[in-house]
């Protein structure tokens, strides 16, 4: 029974030394960081130091961070690519001057899309207008053949209307001369 008591002992201490070991080595990457002027941010610290991003948050490793960072954000940044070390204040400088630039940029943006707007809104107009006047154009020559085949076609109907009341008086004359032939040949011969 002794041994079967000694082996959780046994497992908490390599898990205490194997967590001891971790957290010297997060310490351990955060002073390199440091020294070599990295940001040091808790992602950054976890994978510099290979351990799990909660281990960083842990109590007893995230006040190292944390006084880390504050000690980054009091020292002049280091600008790495150009090997120039700027101050917190001309940093805020150049920031408010980069937003001020932002906005004048934002400004003359807006006032060139608004002078487009309106020289497209001309140029439809100006193409509006010209169709416009090209549609009238065409419907006042369609309506002028119309008008014109209109007059045609009513002196056409008045012949043709006067072809049949001829045709008509003709046929009543017809009716007319044959009931008198009908009934020529139909009386009775006198003899002689």
């Amino acid at each position: 029974m002794s041994r079967k008591r000694g082996q959780p002992n046994a497992l908490r201490d390599a898990r205490r030394r194997d967590s001891l070991i971790k957290r010297q080595g997060v310490l351990t990457a955060l002073e390199r960081m440091e020294r070599n002027r990295e940001p040091v941010t808790f992602a950054a610290v976890a994978r510099a130091a290979n351990v799990s991003t909660w281990l960083v948050y842990a109590d007893g490793v995230r006040e190292h961070i944390d006084a880390t960072r504050k000690r980054q954000a009091a020292q002049p940044v280091q600008d790495q690519r150009a090997g120039l070390s700027s101050s917190a204040a001309s940093l805020r400088t150049d920031l408010e001057l980069a937003r001020q630039e932002i906005t004048n940029l934002r400004t003359e943006r807006d006032k060139l899309r608004q002078n487009l707007q309106k020289q497209l809104g001309r140029q439809l107009d100006q193409l509006t207008h010209r169709e416009l006047v090209s549609r009238i154009d065409e419907l006042t020559q369609h309506n002028q053949r119309l008008t014109d085949q209109n007059r045609q076609l009513t002196a056409g109907s008045e012949q043709l209307q006067q072809r049949v009341t001829e045709l008509q008086d003709d046929l009543t004359a017809a009716r007319t001369s044959l009931r008198r032939m009908i009934r020529a040949t139909n009386q009775p011969q006198e003899t002689p």
